[in-house]
């Protein structure tokens, strides 16, 4: 009997017509424009807590929320209020409206002012620095000022285990962790713990993550709130070089990423997608136990996105595209300099401009502060 195929639906994406499967989310519509044209990257919306491999992920943190300016081609009227793109199902006829609506850009550099309400600047220090979705995020929508002034939320270290290490003052909630050791472990140590601004992911009774799969919790974290405790304070993923590599293993798939610090293996992680997502989890053996070559069949150089922070120092400088959000940012901050002004050179000159400037500055504070 020949098999029936779904009727494919049509929307409009920024201006970019695609079919997909009913069911199919914004989200993923928006992904399938990428995944073919990889100059539409741009085009997708941030997610933060969305993340495929996770059944009923996403709808929580609002980083990809954009508006449907026709909902359906029966019911061509616009939803009233901005939608997220992770959780929202397409129609057919569907109009949708992401980097084209003013509204969603200001809405967006107003989530990221949110999450970073509580969340500490703790990049100079923190390791997932360089690979950390919030920074892409901040980058790329944010703003360069907060209007933020009260003191940010702080909690206690608490001890989870031997390996994994939790920074909850850095936590966003996304629920990504609870998520992975509610879906592929058969044991859950963990979870969000309180209400409102006190809620938070602990342990019950300060029990450790001793799971098999319980590593996975930090490959899944967007921000540096779980990192790997055999990892901590050994380097910068920009300094350090990742090869796809797998092993013989009984209890998972054995592909992995093995990162090196000249010969040393300082971590492995498992491999992820375009979107940064896990394809395939790991077990915590080959996680933290297999840290030696011997232990490693290496197959090449992991793929990193010449545009990512990870690429530093592995391709040539005319081959490494500058990120749009960084051009962006430099046509808003540029500021043209008089040229015409004479070039001083001459010591005694140059200490009387000096204190002429410093006079001027304390003088225009002086008035600020009167006024």
């Amino acid at each position: 009997m020949e098999e029936v195929k779904p009727q494919l639906i049509k929307i409009t994406f920024d201006g970019i017509e695609v079919e997909v499967a009913p069911g199919t989310t914004i989200m993923q519509a928006a992904r399938k424009i990428a995944e073919a044209d990889e100059s539409q990257a741009g085009l997708v919306p941030p997610a933060m807590c969305y993340y495929k491999p996770l059944p009923s992920s996403g709808g929580k943190c609002r980083a990809c929320l954009v508006r449907v300016a026709q909902g359906s081609a029966k019911d061509p009227r616009p939803m009233p209020k901005l939608v997220p793109s992770c959780i929202t199902q397409v129609q057919e006829g569907m109009v949708v409206e992401n980097t084209t609506n003013d509204a969603v850009l200001e809405t967006r550099k107003s989530i990221v002012e949110f999450l970073l309400i509580n969340h500490p600047l703790d990049c100079p220090i923190c390791d997932q620095a360089g690979e950390c979705h919030l920074q892409d995020f901040a980058f790329e929508h944010g703003s360069a000022k907060t209007r933020y002034e009260e003191e940010r939320r702080t909690f206690d270290k608490i001890d989870i285990g031997p390996n994994i290490q939790l920074h909850m003052t850095r936590c966003i909630l996304c629920y990504r962790c609870v998520y992975t050791a509610d879906q592929i472990t058969n044991k859950r140590e963990h979870g969000v713990m309180g209400r409102g601004d006190a809620a938070e992911i602990s342990t019950y009774i300060s029990n450790a993550i001793d799971n098999e799969f319980s590593g996975n919790v930090i490959d899944v974290c967007p921000v540096g709130a779980l990192t790997d405790k055999t990892f901590r304070f050994k380097n910068r993923v920009w300094f350090s070089k990742p090869e796809d590599a797998h092993c013989e293993c009984d209890k998972c798939s054995g592909k992995a990423i093995v990162w090196y610090r000249g010969d040393e293996v300082i971590r492995v992680t498992a491999r992820k997608n375009v979107w940064g997502e896990v394809n395939e989890f790991i077990c915590n053996t080959c996680r933290f136990d297999r840290k030696k070559t011997s232990d490693w069949v290496l197959e090449g150089p992991t793929k990193v996105k010449r545009s990512s922070v990870i690429s530093a120092n592995k391709y040539r400088a005319n081959l490494v595209p500058k990120p749009d959000f960084a051009m962006k940012l430099a046509a808003t901050q540029f500021k043209p300099i008089d040229d015409s002004r004479p070039y001083v050179t001459d010591t005694e000159t140059i200490r009387e401009q000096s204190i002429e400037n410093n006079d001027k500055a304390n003088h225009r504070s002086l008035l600020s502060q009167n006024n």
